[in-house]
């Protein structure tokens, strides 16, 4: 299901004019097409287990909630799943609230206290002390985490045509011209190149040791293992389509150099030749955030570098990349009538 919902949003990004299903609404009564009313977010639990704990003790905070956009606990948690399960260790009896927000900007919250024996009570406006950006034993920042991607600005934004590049002359042919009946970019499921690769929206996992960084995408489910100690790239690595990178710390920044690509992929709305080479940029600017950016260049088809940049949020509801699996893809478009 996964797939088929991927193929049939980005059926719109592909085409030139917005698409609308052939098919009759089945929930039509006399031509008239009646609108489902979004349900309301519940809360159908919100406790702790135990619910008073001695210093020094852990309680698990339990939580479900129904039909929501967005649910977090605060203090100090922040975005969690609709349902799930939380170890905490508060030093000071604390009210914990969660909130749950619904369709037709609907919020709701309950909260709970946990009792902390012995201890002074947190002030209802408690704010914890931001946490502070991780780091290795090497005492470089660690990326580790699963991150949206596809935030931030700079050219190529959502897919759209980076208005800063400039084509070599005689290099028209690499611009991307999609024409009605195309089902876009990522109607194939095939591997998207860097920075292409954090432009769809799915989540992206970071795992990071001392001696290498390995990036692992949602969608299409493909992955980069990426060497932080080794001296350079092949003498002619093999094109691939992701190609080959190495990294190296400039201070706190990771940067990523990449290239050995195949000419099978695009970026931003452009084709690019073998020649294609991308230096990435990965900064951990506080505990929540990872700044992105990309230059981008080829000798066959771009008349100057140029950039992409982005901001990775930290979701902190998820400890792992989902599988994703085009098992049953196929275009889409038949089922849609153009305007």
């Amino acid at each position: 299901m996964r797939s088929i919902f991927f193929a049939l949003a980005f059926v719109s990004i592909g085409t030139a004019q917005p698409v609308r299903p052939e098919a009759p609404n089945p929930e039509a009564t006399s031509g008239a097409i009646q609108r489902r009313v979004a349900p309301p977010a519940r809360i159908n639990e919100f406790e702790a287990r135990p619910a008073s704990i001695q210093a020094g003790q852990q309680t698990v905070l339990v939580w479900s909630t129904e039909n929501p956009n967005g649910v977090t606990i605060e203090p100090g948690i922040g975005r969690v799943v609709p349902r799930g399960t939380r170890a905490v260790s508060p030093t000071v009896t604390t009210t914990y609230t969660l909130t749950a927000h619904g369709p037709n900007n609907q919020v709701i919250t309950k909260e709970l206290t946990v009792t902390v024996a012995g201890g002074a009570t947190a002030p209802n406006a408690a704010v914890s002390e931001p946490a502070k950006v991780p780091r290795l034993e090497n005492g470089k920042p660690d990326l580790s985490g699963v991150y949206d991607a596809g935030l931030g600005g700079g050219p190529g934004r959502g897919g759209a045509t980076p208005p800063a590049v400039k084509l070599k002359p005689g290099a028209e042919k690499y611009r991307v011209v999609r024409g009605p009946n195309d089902p876009g970019l990522t109607s194939d499921c095939m591997p998207l190149a860097p920075p292409q690769a954090f432009n769809v929206p799915y989540q992206v996992q970071l795992v990071q040791s001392a001696h290498s960084l390995a990036i692992l995408h949602e969608y299409p489910g493909t992955f980069r293992i990426i060497p932080t100690d080794v001296g350079g790239h092949p003498v002619d690595p093999d094109p691939t389509w992701m190609g080959d990178s190495i990294g190296r710390w400039e201070g706190d920044t990771l940067v990523v150099d990449t290239i050995g690509f195949n000419d099978k992929t695009e970026i931003s709305g452009f084709k690019h030749s073998e020649a294609l080479h991308v230096v990435e940029r990965f900064t951990r600017s506080d505990f929540k955030t990872v700044q992105y950016e990309a230059t981008i260049e080829d000798a066959n088809v771009f008349a100057e570098p140029w950039k992409i940049t982005r901001r990775f949020t930290l979701r902190s509801d998820l400890n792992k990349v989902d599988e994703f699996v085009c098992e049953h893809n196929e275009d889409y478009s038949k089922y849609f009538k153009k305007e």
